[in-house]
């Protein structure tokens, strides 16, 4: 990285700090440090956006797409129908009964013990995941730019922990639209400058047609199986319920749109997030297809991992790696000649000679990636510990090798704001959460002042920033981040959602009925998800059926336990009588 790069970089990451914090100096009370004030609708729809736009996002979804292609966007078809059903049933309900947590409103249904058990799963599920998201632009950051992993986590967790704690929900909404703004404008260059550096015979059409012929270009998947993680009914099932379960009953959304001025201006931010989501999500798999486009006329390295490569280049496997590498090179270099010929004829030739360009390129694919799987092999016997998936390594290898001077400290100010983003939301979120539901629900002294409450919020936030730091310090990757974060919400958002469900819509359920059917659902949905994800040769269900499994299990046991009570007492007072 060059000096302008560094100049960008850490002044578009101080900017933001600052400006947080002066926004947000001064007194405030506890709701103004918890809700955040009287948010417009295009606060409210960005910050929800950004929330959920972390560094997994920017870093993750270009390697997914390079990898597998378009189908992951598949994930948020769930989104639309999730967000409309929050607008007509949660956002009222909250807004009605004033609360400051979406678990409040569990305390005034059902009772205390299901609002902190509803509160502890999501401190639980929502603390992981803040750890994650300080840790995967670390470990990539680390891994190119040869900087220790510790301290680039230390670095990103207080550099979000300053504006948290300084100005509460009102820091973290200011900031996001400043982020917003970076994240995208970052996004657009890059792509800009990769179809631009393709070959001048390569239009955008023929790239699309180049990604499609290698199968990155399909979108629909309408085969139903339950071992396809990415499909119309994946999505339109599991992701629907998770992202009812994310954007109706995490705090740390919640949060964001509890802060809009009205029922209206809640509806809309919400609205306009569920609108441009999967047009964005689109947008950011595209830029991984051109990425992919890009390099069938570049040089890769044999794994995208630096620190993998580095590995394995210093045990005894670095003779039989070099080979491998050296036919590595030569398939890449027979790979981009067909590539030029088949990019020509997509212009001039019949489609008899596209096809056959077309099937020669199958065939140097299939041999570059079984060299690939042959070098995954050797790092692993190299160092057990390197992690071989590269999907996350993708992107930043593009951005630090063949981007301009400028941009490169650009793009990695779009993944650490990205970072920053999120991570501030989920610290907010789990400050908020601890505060009201657990510390001043359970706090022994009930005279306190409303500056005691927000002098502790700020401790939680805090807190919860260690706390973070130190989870990102031993967290490892899963197949990839933006796979490992939803892995952990779908363990544990289909019980929560079903208790909010019930507490919707089954107003004859009560709270000691729900609160047993979720800590069994619970424990039957973790076990499902360690048996399918960890032990060999057992399969249950992918990730994202586990929503819809623990909200059912859940309804369905509260509904049948307040049932079997309800029967046992009518048959009681029959005796009686």
């Amino acid at each position: 990285m060059e000096i302008v790069d560094w100049f960008i970089l850490v002044s578009t990451l101080a900017f933001i700090v600052l400006y947080g914090v002066y926004k947000t100096r001064g007194r405030q009370t506890s709701e103004e440090y918890i809700k955040g004030g009287d948010a417009r609708w295009w606060t409210v729809g960005l910050s929800v956006m950004a929330t959920q736009a972390s560094a997994i996002t920017f870093l993750s979804t270009p390697g997914q797409a390079y990898t597998d292609g378009m189908e992951f966007v598949q994930f948020y078809f769930g989104l639309p129908i999730a967000v409309i059903i929050i607008c007509i049933t949660f956002i009222p309900i909250y807004h009605r009964l004033k609360v400051y947590t979406a678990y409040e409103f569990l305390e005034k249904r059902f009772d205390l013990k299901t609002r902190s058990l509803a509160s502890i799963l999501f401190l639980i599920q929502r603390g992981l995941a803040a750890g994650i998201t300080i840790y995967a632009p670390a470990i990539i950051l680390s891994a190119v730019l040869d900087w220790e992993l510790k301290y680039l986590n230390i670095i990103i967790g207080i550099l979000v922990i300053i504006y948290t704690v300084s100005g509460g929900t009102k820091a973290v909404n200011v900031t996001q639209k400043q982020q917003m703004v970076v994240i995208m404008a970052g996004m657009v260059t890059a792509f800009i400058l990769i179809v631009t550096q393709l070959p001048d015979n390569v239009t955008f059409d023929n790239a699309l047609t180049m990604a499609g012929s290698a199968e990155k270009m399909q979108i629909l998947d309408f085969d139903f199986s339950l071992d396809d993680r990415y499909n119309v009914w994946s999505a339109l099932f599991g992701a629907t319920f998770l992202m009812l379960s994310y954007f109706g009953t995490d705090q740390s959304q919640v949060q964001r749109y509890l802060s809009g001025k009205s029922v209206k201006q809640m509806r809309i931010g919400l609205l306009f997030n569920g609108l441009l989501k999967v047009p964005m999500q689109f947008f950011i798999l595209l830029v991984g297809v051109m990425v992919f486009v890009f390099y069938q006329f570049n040089s890769t390295p044999l794994n995208f991992n630096p620190a993998a490569e580095k590995a394995v280049k210093e045990s005894e496997f670095a003779g039989e790696y070099s080979r491998l590498e050296s036919s590595h090179e030569e398939i890449l270099i027979e790979k981009q000649q067909v590539q030029k010929k088949y990019a020509h004829a997509l212009s001039t030739s019949s489609r008899s000679d596209i096809i056959n360009y077309e099937l020669a390129l199958i065939y140097l694919r299939a041999q570059e990636e079984e060299n690939r799987a042959t070098a995954r092999t050797l790092i692993k016997n190299a160092d057990q510990s390197i992690e071989t998936n590269d999907k996350d390594f993708v992107f930043i290898h593009f951005i630090l090798n063949h981007l301009p001077k400028g941009l490169i400290g650009l793009l990695l100010a779009v993944i650490l704001s990205a970072a920053m983003s999120s991570t501030a939301s989920e610290l907010n979120a789990l400050s908020s959460t601890t505060s009201v539901d657990i510390y001043k629900r359970f706090s022994s002294t009930k005279d306190k002042d409303d500056d005691h409450y927000v002098n502790m919020s700020k401790w939680f936030t805090l807190m919860w920033g260690i706390i973070a730091i130190f989870f990102a310090s031993f967290v490892s990757l899963f197949d990839n981040l933006i796979q490992l974060v939803n892995f952990i919400g779908s363990i544990f958002y289909g019980t929560i959602l079903g208790i909010f469900l019930v507490a919707f819509y089954f107003k004859k359920v009560n709270g000691k009925a729900v609160f047993i059917a979720a800590c069994i659902s619970q424990l039957v949905v973790a076990t499902c998800a360690i048996l399918h994800e960890f032990v060999e040769g057992i399969e249950i269900l992918p990730f994202l059926w586990l929503n819809p499994l623990g909200a059912f299990l859940t309804i369905g046991i509260a509904v049948l336990i307040s049932t079997t009570d309800k029967g046992a007492k009518t048959a009681f007072q029959f005796q009686d009588s």
